[in-house]
């Protein structure tokens, strides 16, 4: 009870502040807490604006929730095999590490217009930015991982008879996950920032569509909404990585 009392204690005196400065302020552009909760019901449950944006909340959290886990999924997919391959296989690194070393500091908002040229207005280009910033946490920690594995592994997996590409599976692989899912940690966090920007390229459901729109009709509320489901949600997937990794990864003092 304690521990959640204590985490309650920093949000609670944020929003007295919140309060305390909004309240009673019509012309302020921040609205008091009151009155982002009411727009988050109407968000969610119609019956008090019943404007374009009511009950339409579960629409774009599906959409957008579609977009961040399939761009994370692809992330994974591609990024998990190339980071062992760069990890362990030199001429593999050699021939790749430099370019993506490259590309890794260009912003995902630098790549907007690309994307947008490459794949239009719509949902794809949106798929491509989250999925490129999910891509590199999980590539940089996955080829930390792999590069840490202590040599005496392979020593001890060759004696029991594990060879070649079968160490990738038996040793390599374990001994990298605690590394890999602080990568998919910080992925799928990443992929929850970026959908608002991935979200900028035309599509018209989606959490960052209606913050953007929100945004021209000074409906501060409506961001401020969007904002915090984007937060709660993404807490809540951080939580489930957690857990998938503390059941995975009983054995690791890091993750036990």
């Amino acid at each position: 009870m304690k521990p959640l009392l204590l985490a309650a204690t920093f949000p609670v005196a944020m929003l007295v502040l919140w309060h305390v400065f909004t309240v009673g302020r019509p012309g302020s552009l921040i609205p008091p807490p009151h009155e982002v909760w009411l727009e988050l019901q109407d968000l969610a449950f119609g019956g008090i604006n019943d404007d374009a944006f009511s009950r339409t909340l579960h629409i774009h959290l599906l959409a957008s929730v579609s977009r961040v886990y399939g761009g994370f999924a692809l992330a994974l997919v591609v990024a998990l095999p190339l980071g062992m391959l760069i990890g362990r296989v030199p001429l593999v690194r050699q021939v790749i590490d430099p370019t993506l070393q490259i590309l890794r500091p260009v912003p995902v908002t630098a790549w907007l217009p690309l994307a947008m040229i490459l794949f239009g207005l719509g949902p794809r280009s949106a798929f491509f930015l989250v999925f490129l910033g999910a891509f590199y946490p999980i590539l940089v920690n996955t080829v930390f991982g792999v590069r840490s594995v202590e040599p005496r592994l392979f020593e001890a997996a060759a004696m029991l008879g594990c060879n070649g590409s079968a160490q990738f599976f038996r040793v390599v692989l374990p001994a990298a996950l605690p590394s890999i899912f602080t990568g998919m940690r910080l992925g799928l966090g990443f992929a929850w920032v970026v959908i608002v920007v991935g979200e900028m390229t035309g599509v018209q459901t989606g959490l960052g569509a209606i913050i953007m729109e929100a945004r021209q009709l000074s409906r501060t509320e409506i961001v401020i909404s969007g904002m915090i489901v984007i937060g709660i949600v993404g807490f809540l997937s951080d939580q489930l990585v957690m857990l998938l990794g503390r059941r995975l990864l009983s054995w690791s003092p890091s993750h036990g």
